[in-house]
């Protein structure tokens, strides 16, 4: 497709992105058509429905109401604020390669790390407590050497795998379903103040758009299409993750799964994906080795580094890795109850496990 000269128009772009019902497939073949956003809104219905359905080309002869355009650039006069188009120069030429290229971009953050290489972690919303461990750790060693940690500021693994990116070089890129106006889910305020500052925000939906269901399967193809490679930590069978893993392999991305508990249903879809092809991996350099990547993971985090020192402990041995009730801990060690009790609460306070639903423990390492 011929894209118009780059960084032209910024106006007329967010007036063919406030269109109903034009949507980027119509965008790009308005754009293949005649060239530049402005020769587009010249344009008369009946030279427009040649190309888009004749409400669309209606609606782009009436225009939108001034005060949506006036407050998208008053936005984008924000130091950190930026609108990228399929005509910039730093277009992700990674996105040209997906079926569906958004043809604009609202950024919030750092730019310039959308033309970074980029690695995908995503999981589950309610994961477990060495899930989020998993997801953290594995970000910040795959963000130490080099990669730009893509997710998409969810609860849960999101989030971790996003501060995980953020305390390494090579930084975190949050990719919402909302108008970067709008901060969701509200939880996440002090994270996406993060991801502004020393990160970055990206969405494809305009100012003020909503939390909207059908906006997240979308997001999530933008998603996997930044990044080279898609990390599933956690996910059920069920799970919007496996969503983007499916999105990611059409698009020739490579995915990869954690492994977990054959008991667990946060693991189904993990162990699902790997039965399909996806690569098990244990620690990041796995990742690492498969994209060919030139740097090695300094912490080489594997999925049970949290603590060294545990092996000894006999209680520790009898938990296994899966969550466990204190009625079958009782019957493994053999101690009373009240001791038992004492102990898991020191080991929780060490961090060393967590408590889950339905009165069962977990070990974290």
């Amino acid at each position: 497709m011929p894209l118009p000269a780059p960084g032209a128009e910024p106006e007329a772009w967010l007036v063919l992105d406030l269109i109903h019902g034009l949507g980027g497939e119509g965008i790009r073949k308005l754009l293949a058509r005649f060239g530049a956003p402005s020769a587009i809104l010249a344009q008369s219905i009946l030279s427009l429905s040649q190309s888009v359905s004749p409400a669309a080309a209606r609606a782009i002869v009436q225009g939108v109401p001034t005060e949506k355009i006036d407050a998208s650039l008053k936005w984008l006069e924000g130091e950190r604020n930026h609108l990228v188009t399929l005509a910039d120069e730093d277009y992700p030429p990674q996105l040209l390669e997906i079926a569906d290229p958004p043809p604009i971009l609202y950024l919030k953050g750092r730019r310039e790390l959308l033309g970074r290489p980029g690695l995908a972690v995503v999981g589950s919303r309610n994961a477990t407590p060495s899930g989020l461990q998993n997801a953290e750790a594995f970000a910040r060693s795959l963000s130490e050497a080099g990669f730009t940690i893509i997710s998409g500021m969810a609860l849960g693994i999101d989030a971790a795998a996003h501060r995980g990116g953020l305390s390494g070089a090579g930084s975190s890129i949050a990719v919402v379903g909302t108008g970067l106006d709008l901060v969701y889910p509200a939880r996440n305020k002090t994270l996406a103040h993060d991801l502004a500052e020393n990160g970055l925000i990206v969405s494809e939906f305009a100012l003020g758009a909503p939390a909207l269901a059908k906006n997240f399967p979308r997001r999530n193809r933008i998603i996997s299409g930044l990044s080279r490679g898609v990390l599933i930590v956690e996910a059920a069978l069920a799970s919007g993750s496996l969503i983007t893993a499916r999105q990611a392999a059409e698009q020739g991305r490579e995915v990869f799964a954690i492994p977990g508990s054959i008991h667990s249903p946060l693991s189904k879809g993990c162990h699902q994906l790997i039965k399909q092809g996806a690569k098990l991996v244990d620690e990041a350099n796995d990742i690492l080795i498969e994209l060919e990547w030139g740097g090695a993971s300094p912490a080489n985090p594997t999925t049970q580094d949290t603590v060294n020192n545990t092996e000894s402990d006999l209680l520790l041995i009898a938990m296994g890795f899966d969550p466990v009730a204190i009625d079958t801990l009782i019957e493994r060690v053999k101690l009373p109850t009240d001791q038992l009790i004492a102990r898991l609460t020191e080991l929780e306070l060490d961090g060393v496990i967590a408590s889950m639903p339905g009165g069962k423990y977990q070990r974290l390492g």
